[in-house]
């Protein structure tokens, strides 16, 4: 049986230690650290998924604990990086992310991405491999092929068209939302701790009472989405050493899997020098990277790819 909902003050987020407003092409990118503070630092640049914002990544920052911090935007469109304008899409999302390393002065970083994400890091380092010291996809990065006779547009709104009715939606109070993700399939009953899933809903919030809805543009992520059937080629194109780590599930935690295995192992066979994979059992998409389980897994490879750095 499901835990029942815990009431939780907002803004629960006690992973994030740093706001930092980076300039970027048309304003300036939320960029957060998240973890411990070590000294000397290690860091690895985190991004997430298309609907999402940086407080993904709280159960990951806090399974690395004093080993890592994440540096984490929010990527332009989402987040408090919502207000800055188009034009969307992949290369410019990259260039944000190349404009964060630039910032912090990485002459080289370790890339962490889920999703979307790891389609923008994999751009990334196929295009400035100098930048990169390790890839982590997470769930992303590589293109399905299209089953024979299915529409591509179909196939597309059906992978996330609950996603964008979401951003349609308008919500009373943050209780409201953050019940809306409790239920989500994905969740319900998994193994995300209720405090990261509310302070994940209560900082996705924007407006005003009582009609609050998600930060995320409904315009960036359609032009971002308009991508996503082509966007893989840049993974088969890495030369730096890459771990790819997929979820059996989908993301309604359906028999489904984002990056079904089988690709994912097609993948690693061209460069088995470079790239290696694991598939973290009973997890989906969304509890890779959010639930226990999963968080654990993300941050060992994180971790593994800092270790030579």
């Amino acid at each position: 049986m499901p835990k029942p909902w815990r009431r939780l003050p907002p803004n629960r987020d006690s992973s994030v230690t740093e706001r930092i407003d980076l300039p970027v092409a048309g304003g300036a990118l939320a960029t957060f650290r998240l973890g411990e503070r070590r000294n000397p630092p290690r860091y690895a640049l985190a991004v997430h998924g298309i609907t999402a914002t940086s407080r993904a990544w709280l159960a990951v920052a806090r399974e690395l604990g004093a080993d890592a911090t994440l540096l984490a935007p929010d990527l332009r469109g989402r987040g408090r990086s919502n207000e800055l304008p188009g034009p969307y899409g992949i290369g410019v999302h990259a260039d944000d992310m190349l404009a964060v390393l630039d910032h912090f002065g990485f002459a080289r970083a370790v890339l962490v991405g889920h999703s979307l994400g790891a389609y923008i890091l994999a751009r990334l380092a196929a295009e400035h491999p100098e930048r990169v010291i390790a890839l982590v996809l997470v769930d992303g990065g590589l293109t399905s092929p299209m089953p024979p006779g299915v529409d591509p547009q179909a196939l597309l709104d059906a992978s996330i068209g609950p996603a964008l009715a979401r951003l349609k939606m308008t919500f009373p109070d943050r209780e409201a939302y953050r019940a809306w993700w409790r239920r989500h399939p994905a969740l319900d009953g998994s193994d995300v701790d209720y405090a990261d899933l509310a302070a994940y809903a209560d900082y996705d919030l924007v407006g005003q009472e009582p009609e609050l809805r998600s930060s995320a543009s409904q315009e960036a992520v359609r032009s971002d989405a308009a991508e996503l059937l082509e966007m893989g080629e840049a993974a088969q194109h890495l030369t730096i050493p890459a771990r790819h780590l997929c979820a059996p599930r989908g993301f309604q935690d359906d028999p489904n899997p984002v990056q079904p295995l089988e690709l994912v192992q097609k993948w690693a066979a061209q460069a088995p020098d470079q790239r290696r994979i694991e598939q973290v059992p009973d997890v989906n998409h969304y509890t890779l990277v959010m639930g226990q389980r999963g968080a654990r897994a993300v941050a060992a490879a994180v971790r593994e790819a800092l270790a030579p750095a």
